[in-house]
């Protein structure tokens, strides 16, 4: 337990880094205990944290990625049938791009190909909310069990969700041109190692231009509120005498776009201010999964009826999500 709690705190962690640069200020003549000091302490030591994560993450899941191109991804689904399939399709997308927006492209082509509607829902459900990199990087903050039941929950979500979506027959409500654009099946070349290394390097660069800024933003909003609002006022709004905090989180959630990468430094913070854990839960899957981008793109493949009813099953499952979580918190911090 001692070697796991050392791999958790001073690995994936990396509170060594957080000492060396508390050290550097107090050096600087910066007091890491006052307002401002504690501000640029933690902005330092998690713009670092998760610039090296995700650098590290993207790395090893464009590697993994590259065994599975969008031919192969859809011969290996269209294997498998009812249930199953929305299981499958769910795993697959915790090895996909990293943001909602990202994922719909391959959505899109997924449902092109004559896949099932809720296979494919699955997938765009999954892909954002319970990729490796949530994983690793909420293992670095929250602790293994946290980090493994949101990642479950969010497997969960995107099959009963797919499933719902398959026994409605929404077909109809996809719009014309995807479902008759058809699909080509090209054979993907097959990579040599070195090539395969080269393509995770590109995405690692890729990424990283697209996450940073949010990274940054991300950061610093969880800086003020860890650092400049009062406790009191996050419980007032986030906490357990607040009935309605789940549903305030999971809307306020919505129209904002970043990826987890940028949401998890504002839930670092409201879970240090005494926010519940469920409510913070609920607050990231939303961001990630249902960013208003994201639906304006899905909007230009799916009806306003399929969409609609897309928005609500999430909506409603990260709601029972974060009230489940509230009540069970107790086990998990």
């Amino acid at each position: 337990m001692s070697i796991w709690q050392f791999f958790q705190d001073e690995i994936l962690g990396m509170k060594w880094l957080n000492r060396l640069i508390g050290n550097i200020l107090s050096v600087l003549g910066l007091n890491t205990d006052g307002r401002m000091g504690g501000s640029v302490q933690f902005f330092l030591y998690d713009v670092i944290k998760i610039t090296v994560l995700l650098c590290l993450l993207i790395f090893v899941i464009s590697y993994i990625q590259s065994y599975f191109p969008p031919e192969r991804s859809k011969k290996i689904l269209g294997r498998f049938h009812g249930i199953g399939a929305n299981m499958i399709s769910a795993l697959l997308g915790t090895v996909t791009p990293f943001c909602s927006c990202s994922s719909i492209p391959l959505f899109i082509g997924f449902t092109s190909a004559g896949l099932p509607l809720g296979v494919t829902f699955s997938f765009l459900i999954s892909s954002p909310m319970a990729d490796l990199g949530s994983l690793v990087l909420l293992m670095s903050i929250f602790g293994a069990k946290v980090a493994v039941i949101y990642v479950l929950v969010g497997l969960v979500i995107a099959v009963v969700g797919g499933t719902i979506i398959e026994k409605m027959h929404m077909e109809k409500y996809v719009e014309s041109f995807i479902l008759s654009a058809g699909s080509v099946d090209i054979e993907s070349p097959t990579l040599t190692k070195t090539e395969r290394v080269q393509y995770a390097k590109e995405q690692v660069v890729s990424t990283f231009k697209k996450v940073f800024p949010y990274i940054l933003v991300g950061v610093g909003i969880g800086a003020v509120i860890h650092n400049w609002i009062p406790e009191s006022w996050v419980t007032a709004v986030l906490g357990s005498n607040n009935p309605f905090g789940v549903l305030l989180a999971t809307l306020v959630g919505v129209p904002m776009y970043a990826d987890i990468f940028g949401t998890i430094p504002v839930a670092e913070a409201l879970l240090a201010k005494g926010a519940q854990l469920g409510t913070i839960l609920s607050f990231m899957m939303a961001v990630t999964t249902l960013s208003l981008p994201s639906l304006i793109m899905l909007r230009k493949a799916v009806k306003p009826r399929l969409l609609a009813l897309f928005i609500g099953v999430c909506t409603v499952g990260m709601i029972l999500v974060g009230y489940l979580f509230n009540v069970f918190q107790f086990l998990f911090i």
